[in-house]
């Protein structure tokens, strides 16, 4: 019974190995494309990512606002029925007073000089601000495809060197049976092959599981071309950006984008509120015709406003503006600090995480080879099997712990990477 079941779970085994090493085949089947880099994959996200439009359209908005800031308002039509008399046996009688007129007429306001350029300059200000919103999006969604590019390629290599460890796991189920069938082994051992075996196949179909959750998101950066092979990576161990000028330039980087827009902004709003105390004028011109034959008459208007109790108007309205201003200088210099505070953090993360894959590479993941292969030729020598089930959970530990400082080690790059407008990470280079 028991070998009937270790049959049907050793053809359920291949079966879902079969299907993880077909899932990328089917993949790079696909003819004509070549494989996706990095770089192919974030400029893909910044032709077609659905926000970097949507920003692109608020910047048109803010150029046709600024178009038509500080111009004059529209005059105004002004039609009338003037000095009717309203009492008396003649009420209502358009002849009975000789003042009675109807007037059409045309007034047009004049807002100061001071008022019509604090808009320009607010306009202007709301341009820069829909500039810096539409680079910090395409920043932003450029280190978003490139980490959902890293993702995917870290969730591969994983599902890689889990494949790489099967052969030898296939060994030692091979050589339990045979010492049991000498005479030499121990069921429990054959046993505990089957069950490692079977367990690798279990993180194989996580790995796969993983491979696709990865894919889907970067599909949402990309498209169909989530499907492509993949291109090999970088080198994650050396940034296209300097290090020390991402700290000297952090008001280009996208999380400070838009407070030069800002503080343009409030030097705008303070202007305007210093334009209140400049008077507004009105000019108005209108034709009265009077009835039963009078002469018609012309009327002139002139009109000025009067800000002459500023005290807790205007002035308390500039104090105001003078207070948020210097609100938003002290809120850009602590979003400075902010942002030099997290590079300097992302840049010690991922110099730790280069180091220890360096370290995984160089001499953790061969150690665990050797030992889990040490192990497997003592025990088809005929010495226990506990060794190398031991050396086997470590090096399969190994193995995934540097799948993870791979992923930790590429989440950083791409973030560092994408900091600036200009920076443009290196060509593909062969890991």
């Amino acid at each position: 019974m028991s070998t009937f079941l270790f049959r049907r779970r050793s053809r359920a085994s291949r079966y879902v190995f079969a299907l993880c090493l077909l899932a990328p085949l089917a993949l790079a089947a696909r003819a004509g494309e070549a494989p996706l880099g990095l770089a192919d994959a974030v400029k893909l996200a910044a032709q077609t990512a659905p926000m970097i439009q949507a920003h692109a359209e608020h910047l048109v908005a803010a150029h046709e606002d600024a178009v038509r800031a500080g111009r004059l308002p529209d005059p105004e039509l002004q039609l009338g029925l003037n000095n009717l008399t309203a009492t008396g046996p003649s009420a209502f009688d358009p002849a009975a007073d000789m003042m009675t007129m109807q007037s059409i007429g045309i007034m047009q306001t004049l807002p100061s000089h001071a008022a019509r350029e604090a808009q320009r300059a607010m306009a202007d200000a709301d341009v820069d601000s829909a500039e810096a919103m539409h680079l910090a999006t395409g920043l932003d969604v450029r280190a978003a495809a490139a980490q959902a590019w890293v993702a995917l390629w870290v969730a591969q290599r994983k599902r890689e060197l889990l494949e790489d460890l099967r052969t030898q796991a296939k060994t030692a189920v091979l050589a339990s049976k045979a010492q049991l069938a000498g005479g030499r082994g121990d069921a429990s051992d054959a046993l505990a092959t089957r069950a490692d075996l079977a367990d690798l196949d279990n993180r194989i179909t996580a790995a796969q599981a993983d491979i696709d959750a990865a894919r889907a998101e970067l599909t949402r950066w990309i498209g169909a071309d989530a499907d492509r092979a993949l291109a090999q990576p970088p080198d994650f161990a050396e940034l296209p950006v300097a290090p020390e000028t991402l700290l000297a330039q952090l008001d280009r980087q996208a999380p400070l984008l838009q407070w030069s827009a800002r503080e343009s902004q409030a030097d705008a709003a303070l202007d305007a509120a210093r334009a209140g105390k400049h008077p507004d004028w009105s000019v108005g011109l209108s034709y009265g015709k009077r009835f039963a034959g009078r002469a018609d008459m012309i009327s002139l208007d002139v009109g000025v406003s009067l800000p002459i109790f500023p005290g807790n108007r205007q002035d308390r309205d500039i104090s105001a503006r003078y207070a948020e201003r210097n609100a938003v200088h002290f809120e850009h210099e602590d979003a400075r600090r902010v942002q030099r505070a997290a590079i300097e953090k992302a840049l010690a993360d991922w110099r730790g995480w280069t180091q220890q894959v360096q370290r995984y590479r160089n001499e953790l993941l061969p150690l665990a080879s050797d030992r889990s292969r040490i192990a497997l030729a003592a025990y088809r020598g005929g010495a226990s099997l506990q060794p190398w089930l031991e050396a086997r959970r470590d090096e399969i530990k190994t193995n995934l712990d540097y799948a993870d400082a791979l992923a930790q080690q590429g989440r950083d790059w791409a973030a560092l990477a994408y900091l600036i407008p200009e920076s443009d990470p290196s060509p593909e280079m062969p890991r």
